[in-house]
């Protein structure tokens, strides 16, 4: 039985990484380039095999597409034409996300929606596609709370760490790993795709194709049906990705390698799209998926440890809450009144994507050391309320109602589809540390 190969890669880099490491580790920053660059080149001349699926976060799109940056790295890559391969349908299946890459389930419900509306804004416009089938939660946070909202925004599918999935159906252990399955929540259901975690921790490290082809033929042996097997990487981070030296990097030493085998008959395997899989195959069986994220370098993904195991980590997200419900409820009012442009719209614009921004996944990954960029951003959001009569207290837990004075509030609802960028007169975050999984 031919086993599908589904290829996942989290392509993800904070707003003003890049920027800064060209600034102070430049060889990093062209590394990270090449990287990304290194995919569409890879496969050109196999388009009739090759197939990945791509997660871009809002902040890596925003960089790419920026006419500063682009020119500031002419000669390095040329971004405008990286962004114009990966439009490429017959190559590339993309894959929705969150604009600023959050830990959804750690972030109040009312900015999920946000991050979700302000990709999509992004990326229709840059990839051409009409419809985004799948979606890649950052960090591969899930919880089954977020069956609803990805419903609404049209996904057809998740993806999710074998680690949290639960069978509701009696099923095996390969039907449960190499078949997509149907999760409820809401009066709402969704399919649901299942990473290998151990064939992902190697695909991220760096592995032989005739070890992975064992491994694959041997997991999925006793499957009387055909089976998906999905592994899912960063894939600009790590040496394995970055090495620029041909035949020592994932695409050079093991996928390009790995289509030749395939084309010459001698491979048990092929590559698809997650989304043919299911036109072909469909779901089968029902599953609860547990809250949790996907393992990095130092924890299993459960519980959110890596990003909440401090007191300042959960103070932090506590002060999203707060300050998410003052801006949301700032925007309403403005809009109830018919405010729609002027100084309060865009005190309030700014407000908004600010909290959206602090909400990135990395300002909370390195425990606490990163925590100063999510406050900075957070004290930026209040101090743009504050111009409007709007002020919220940091540290109280009863959440109340913030102080709309009558007489000062002039507002107005950020309209829908705003792809959430920054004025161009704003400073970008600092950079995270680049060669360390996110």
């Amino acid at each position: 039985m031919i086993a599908q190969h589904a290829l996942v890669l989290n392509l993800h880099q904070p707003a003003g990484n890049l920027e800064e490491l060209l600034d102070h580790q430049s060889w990093e920053a062209k590394e990270i380039l090449f990287a990304l660059d290194r995919i569409p080149r890879s496969l050109w001349g196999h388009e009739g095999l090759a197939r990945v699926h791509l997660s871009l976060s809002g902040t890596l799109l925003e960089t790419l597409s920026n006419p500063e940056f682009q020119q500031r790295v002419y000669g390095t890559v040329d971004c405008g034409s990286l962004l114009w391969h990966l439009q490429n349908e017959t190559l590339f299946e993309v894959l929705g996300t969150g604009y600023y890459h959050p830990v959804l389930p750690l972030i109040p419900a009312a900015d999920r929606e946000e991050h979700l509306r302000r990709w999509l804004g992004i990326a229709h416009h840059l990839l051409w596609r009409p419809r985004f089938q799948g979606f890649w939660p950052p960090e591969m946070g899930f919880s089954m709370e977020l069956i609803p909202l990805l419903r609404a925004f049209g996904y057809r599918y998740v993806l999710v760490d074998s680690e949290h999935v639960e069978p509701v159906s009696a099923m095996s252990w390969q039907e449960l790993r190499y078949r997509p399955h149907i999760a409820r929540h809401g009066g709402e259901a969704i399919t649901v795709i299942v990473r290998d975690r151990d064939l992902s921790d190697a695909q991220e490290s760096g592995m032989e194709l005739d070890w992975f082809l064992a491994e694959v033929a041997e997991r999925t042996k006793w499957c009387d049906f055909t089976p998906l097997v999905t592994t899912c990487t960063d894939g600009e981070n790590g040496g394995w990705f970055r090495n620029v030296t041909e035949g020592a990097n994932f695409w050079s030493a093991f996928y390009i390698p790995l289509l030749e085998r395939i084309a010459a008959g001698e491979a048990a395997l092929s590559p698809t799209f997650i989304s043919r899989y299911l036109d072909a195959h469909g779901a089968h069986g029902e599953v609860s998926v547990r809250t949790g994220a996907w393992n990095t370098g130092w924890h299993h993904g459960r519980d959110f440890t890596q990003w909440t195991g401090s007191e300042r980590q959960q103070q932090t997200i506590e002060a999203f809450t707060r300050l998410s419900r003052a801006v949301h409820e700032a925007r309403w009012f403005a809009g109830e009144r018919g405010v729609s442009e002027g100084p309060e719209a865009e005190a309030i614009e700014e407000a908004m994507w600010r909290l959206l921004r602090a909400e990135t996944s990395c300002h909370l990954y390195w425990g606490e050391a990163w925590v100063p960029r999510a406050e900075s951003d957070l004290e930026a959001s209040r101090a743009a309320l504050e111009r409007i009569g709007v002020q919220i207290a940091e540290t109280d837990q009863t959440e109340p109602e913030p102080q709309v004075p009558d007489s000062e509030v002039r507002a107005e609802a950020a309209p829908d589809g705003r792809s959430g960028r920054a004025p161009e007169s704003e400073a970008a975050a600092p950079s995270r540390l680049s060669d360390t999984t996110l």
